[in-house]
């Protein structure tokens, strides 16, 4: 048989890979009606599979199916088609949008023709009342214009209800019952509602897109040991430049030559400037305050700090809270139910009563005009961006609206110990060795063991033995051969002949029978909160070092404000039960200790069997990766790592525990805030509806209603933007 016959899918074939999401700059789009009409059309493109659009981006997130790939052109032709403009992708995004003003927009062009020929037509009506209603026809035809064309674009991609075919059909109805001046008053209200969402929507834009503005412009690139000026974007990796005093940096780096105190206020809301010095990282955005500064670019412009928080807030603003989203299936069934009752006003009333069909017709079309649910869907997105701007801006990282409503709802929060609550820069405390070994060869054999360790244990003690034998020159370390790491217990290896293992008490117990006097002075150190490594030599205990990791300055007020919110906070630690017990009694916190990565995710896990959640885990992204997986909200500490900004739900750029209360804090103010706008939009619209369906107020007014409520929901949004979080957590 000739041909080819259709393979068999294995069992072990791989299935198609899901499609990149692909992400389109789209102007504008002002309301949550732009969106609809949006996500109507390009789900009927074939190769389509998911679309997202977000007024409060200005963006449009599409997928397509496995395997294939988007139709470019017809996304592009389409959005077109429906009065929106792409942006050109190979534009910097994190370019902030171009401030113009309002009457330079097609928006604000039409207010201005709207508002002259209605101007217009009430002089002629004075001055020549012969004219009857022509010119209030006139003006209403030329405003309208724009809006049936809208309107006939969206019904042709598949989307009849939309605010402008609710308005063509009002208008022109008025025009049909001979309300032309009413319809001209109309077309004119409507034209200035749509300016002003345009308005408040570019506000809310720039908002967090001005972030871009902290990175400078230019750089003075170092070639040769001489400076010259260069475009900050087109630095590379490796490259160094200087730094003055008073300039802000042009890039991510590590400082090569220099100290200085730096303002990182720019990237963490962090107002104490910090010092940094030869060997620190330092951020694109962050302004040098003190000494000139060499620095070696560590990451490209479209990848630093301050470009990579812009794209994750944006990203976290077009990701729909699930209360945005069940508002979104709210406005998909009340539009059309109004639109029916809409219908019944007009017809039953002339057939049941004495009512005159055109005054039916009139309230119908009021009704119209009050069925946009425009300021109801924007109520919701409006507020979750601004939340997510104002805690971009303090150095507080959530990754989308449902993590920002989670937020708030939090019962209990676990926190890890090193790093999280302690500052994670462990000293030695006390040194003690046995059987007539010296102190000091303790610690120079236990930092041969440690050398190119980066565990904090392990740094901590060769800081102690350089800082201590700083000024003998003779006393390096010696070479460790066959050395391995233990995992989780400590280190091992052979040290000039000698075999040797620094480990951890808990592990000591697994190899030797150990001594009362040893364990005695295991127990009073851990008892004061200190951390142990025991030096053995052949497996015979031979000295020990203490180190203690102090609790961070604003640990205990970072738990004191969790503790004003009604959430309990908790420490989960690896660390041995008795130095976790005596930290934790420091700071006044329920504290457990001795506990496996996987422990931490069962601890979460009963507490969410047991009703305790929801729950959330702070951590550094990594070693508590399980638990912050199974808790509802994931919050990594971190100051711009990548860690920080790529794990979990949230971090905390600032590397503050009271950043977790201010956190919830701003959560549960945001969502007052959307039950605030959810409860003016739905008031304004039942009562309107009730009052044009009584023909109590008229079709201007219900387009004032409209439109007001569309304003004062998104003025209200933006009032979240001037939150402050003093005395707030």
């Amino acid at each position: 048989m000739s041909g080819t016959t259709p393979a068999k899918t294995s069992q072990h074939q791989t299935p198609p890979a899901a499609s990149a999401p692909t992400t389109l700059r789209v102007q504008g789009m002002d309301c949550g009606g732009c969106e609809r009409k949006v996500e109507t059309a390009l789900k009927r493109l074939s190769h389509v599979e998911q679309v997202s659009a977000s007024s409060v981006t200005g963006s449009v997130r599409l997928t397509a199916p496995p395997g294939k790939t988007l139709p470019h052109s017809d996304i592009e032709s389409t959005i077109t088609a429906l009065g929106y403009q792409v942006i050109d992708e190979s534009v910097n995004t994190t370019e902030p949008e171009k401030s113009s003003s309002w009457w330079q927009s097609p928006k604000g062009r039409l207010v201005i023709i709207s508002g002259v020929l209605l101007a217009l037509a009430w002089g002629l009506k004075f001055a020549w009342p012969a004219l009857g209603s022509w010119p209030f026809i006139a003006a209403t035809v030329v405003g309208l214009v724009p809006i049936i064309q809208h309107a006939w674009q969206a019904l042709k991609l598949g989307n009849p209800f939309t605010i402008e075919m609710l308005m063509s059909i009002a208008a022109l109805g008025a025009l049909a019952i001979n309300a032309a001046a009413e319809a001209a008053v109309v077309v004119f209200l409507f034209a200035v509602g749509e300016m002003l969402e345009g308005v408040a929507a570019a506000q809310a834009r720039r908002s967090i897109s001005a972030l871009s503005k902290l990175t400078p412009s230019t750089a003075r690139l170092l070639e040769q040991g001489e400076a010259r000026e260069v475009a900050a974007a087109s630095l590379v990796p490796g490259q160094r430049v200087q730094v003055r005093p008073g300039d802000r940096l042009p890039c991510d780096g590590q400082i090569i030559v220099g100290h200085s105190s730096i303002d990182e206020s720019p990237v963490n809301g962090e107002s104490v400037p910090r010092e940094r010095s030869e060997g620190e990282s330092v951020f694109a955005g962050t302004v040098n305050l003190d000494g000139v500064l060499e620095v070696e670019v560590t990451r490209s412009a479209e990848n630093n700090t301050i470009a990579r928080v812009i794209k994750l807030v944006e990203e976290a603003q077009a990701a729909k809270a699930p209360v945005a989203r069940f508002i979104d299936r709210f406005a998909f069934y009340y539009m059309p139910a109004v639109v029916g009752v809409a219908l019944v006003v007009a017809i039953v009333p002339p057939l049941v009563s004495p009512m005159l069909w055109s005054e039916s017709i009139y309230r119908a079309l009021a009704l119209l005009l009050i069925a946009c649910p425009c300021a109801l869907v924007i109520s919701t997105p409006a507020a979750i961006a601004a939340g997510l701007s104002v805690g971009a801006r303090n150095g507080l990282l959530m990754k989308g609206g449902a993590v920002l409503e989670q937020l708030g709802k939090l019962k209990r929060v676990a926190l890890d110990k090193t790093g999280t609550l302690t500052a994670g820069k462990p000293t030695v405390t006390n040194v003690e060795g046995f059987d007539g070994v010296c102190d000091g060869e303790i610690v120079r054999l236990a930092a041969a063991l440690e050398q190119g360790s980066s565990h904090p244990l392990a740094v901590a003690i060769s800081d102690y033995f350089q800082n201590n034998n700083g000024q003998q020159p003779k006393a390096t370390l010696p070479k460790v051969d066959a050395g391995r790491a233990l995992a989780g217990h400590g280190v091992a290896g052979q040290v000039e002949g000698r075999e040797l293992m620094l480990v951890s008490p808990r592990y000591l117990q697994t190899l030797t029978q150990g001594s009362s006097k040893l364990d005695a002075t295991i127990t009073v150190l851990e008892t004061q909160g200190k951390s142990l490594a025991v030096l053995l030599e052949n497996q015979r205990p031979i000295g020990l070092i203490a180190l203690r990791d102090e609790p961070r300055e604003d640990a205990r007020k970072g738990l004191q404000a969790l503790e004003r919110l009604g959430v309990q906070a908790v420490m989960l630690s690896g660390d041995n039960a008795r130095t976790v017990a005596a930290i934790g009694k420091q700071l006044g916190i329920e504290a457990e200790g001795e506990l496996m990565p996987e422990d931490k995710a069962l601890r979460v896990r009963q507490w969410q069997a047991a009703g305790l959640g929801p729950i959330g885990k702070v951590g550094d992204g990594i070693n508590d990766a399980p638990a912050l997986a199974a808790a509802e909200v994931g919050i990594a500490m971190g100051s711009g790592t990548d860690v920080a900004l790529e794990t979990a739900d949230a971090a905390l750029l600032k590397n503050r525990v009271e950043g977790i209360a201010e956190m919830i804090a701003l959560s549960r103010a945001t969502m007052r805030n959307v039950k605030t706008n959810v409860a003016l939009a739905l008031g304004f619209k039942a009562l309107f509806l009730v009052s044009t369906a009584l023909g109590i107020t008229g079709m201007w007014v219900a387009v004032m209603a409209d439109t007001g409520a569309t304003v004062l929901v998104t003025l209200n949004a933006l009032h979240l933007l001037r939150y402050r979080f003093n005395d707030k957590a």
